[in-house]
């Protein structure tokens, strides 16, 4: 089985920054798409963040240029650094991947969520 920890969210003024983790455990293979999703009170999850296998990158247009994506293989773990924060940044986020295992191909799995709160 496959487990998908984040750590890193919190409370945090407008124009400040956090770096969220997310560290997946488990009998995994190989990792290929990883990606962040938030999803706001009252609105959809979207797709905040996405870096592909071979190393491309997507960002939502509301976080480019302010939010990266990057990822530490060796620890099949990824991040999302976030700098000058505003409110409408307040979500749930979410990692997912897409995971391999020993004995499937190809399952993406969530995390559990980790709240970020912005506001003074």
């Amino acid at each position: 089985q496959v487990q998908l920890v984040e750590s890193g969210g919190g409370l945090v003024q407008p124009g400040g920054s956090l770096r969220l983790s997310c560290a997946a455990s488990g009998t995994i293979f190989s990792i290929n798409d990883m990606s962040w999703y938030r999803q706001a009170p009252g609105k959809q999850r979207e797709l905040v963040a996405a870096l592909a296998g071979g190393g491309s990158t997507n960002y939502a247009d509301s976080v480019k240029g302010r939010f990266t994506i990057s990822r530490d293989n060796a620890k099949n773990t990824v991040y999302l650094q976030m700098h000058s924060l505003k409110p409408e940044d307040t979500a749930v986020y979410y990692c997912n991947m897409d995971v391999s295992t020993w004995s499937t191909l190809s399952t993406h799995f969530w995390g559990q969520g980790t709240q970020v709160t912005v506001s003074s």
